[in-house]
């Protein structure tokens, strides 16, 4: 009996093993199933459905309607910022909003307004491409809505910091302006354009602690075409060739991927996918 129990035990232990060599040999041959060419189109479905699939996304759910004359198209107020007038303190607001007709169903243009203590308007400093076609410089500054509608595109409120942080940064956001390096080039993509503006600003002016959504394209082109830099936050840093493909990594901003001056990445701070 004793060998009768010892023998089915042998048994057991014998086809257990051979059931998982057989497992393995079944797992390896899945994974060599996966040949370079097959996780080439891998790749390339994917990024077809990147590239493809958010703009037509943005188009099919009404985000950006399509055919809107400039000339007519809503510019007044969105109602987000405070009145000038009956507010003493600064204040500082990043804002973005989907760019004209076609141009929004890929991404946003942003900008930044100011207003110094006891002022009793706001100044708009952006970037205005098509004065780059008439030789005009494409860094603007003047007083204006600060929440107004982007040719008839809802804002969004991307910064709003007010007090002693803002009163100290208007000056130096104000110098950031005068020093972009690109005030006489705009590039609809990859940059430069609006966006690498207010990251170079951001940049500039770390306690604002700027942080651009991943639709800003153009946010990634390097400053003088360096490949290496800081991220808006200081938190990280990101890796850019020419804007076209990039990578970041950043305690605040996270992990972030670019590709064809679209982005999309992990927020670690605040656990969400950013599209």
């Amino acid at each position: 009996e004793i060998c009768a129990i010892v023998s089915v035990k042998t048994w057991i232990e014998n086809s257990e093993r051979t059931r998982t060599q057989f497992s393995g040999r079944l797992a390896l041959a899945y994974i060599h199933s996966y040949t370079p060419a097959l996780i080439t189109a891998m790749i390339v479905i994917f990024s077809l459905l990147f590239v493809l699939g958010l703009p037509l996304y943005t188009v099919l759910s009404g985000q950006v309607p399509l055919g809107r004359d400039y000339r007519t198209a809503d510019r007044s107020s969105a109602g987000i910022a405070p009145p000038a007038e009956t507010t003493p303190e600064a204040v500082v607001q990043v804002y973005g909003a989907r760019a004209l007709n076609w141009r929004g169903i890929f991404g946003v243009h942003t900008w930044i307004a100011t207003k110094p203590p006891d002022a009793t308007q706001y100044t708009i400093h952006h970037v205005i491409g098509w004065r780059a076609y008439r030789n005009l410089p494409v860094v603007v500054s003047a007083p204006g809505i600060p929440d107004g509608r982007w040719f008839g595109n809802e804002p969004e409120l991307l910064l709003d910091i007010r007090g002693d942080v803002p009163a100290a940064a208007i000056p130096k956001i104000v110098q950031a302006t005068a020093t972009y390096p690109y005030a006489d080039e705009y590039q609809l993509w990859p940059g430069p354009n609006s966006n690498t503006f207010m990251a170079y600003v951001g940049r500039q002016v770390p306690e604002l602690k700027m942080d651009l959504p991943p639709t800003a394209i153009g946010k990634d082109y390097p400053i003088n075409r360096s490949f290496f830099d800081r991220t808006l936050s200081g938190t990280g840093y990101h890796l850019s060739l020419l804007g076209v493909f990039g990578i970041m990594l950043a305690r605040e901003e996270g992990i972030e991927l670019n590709l064809l001056g679209l982005s999309f990445g992990v927020d670690i701070l605040r656990p969400a996918l950013n599209l």
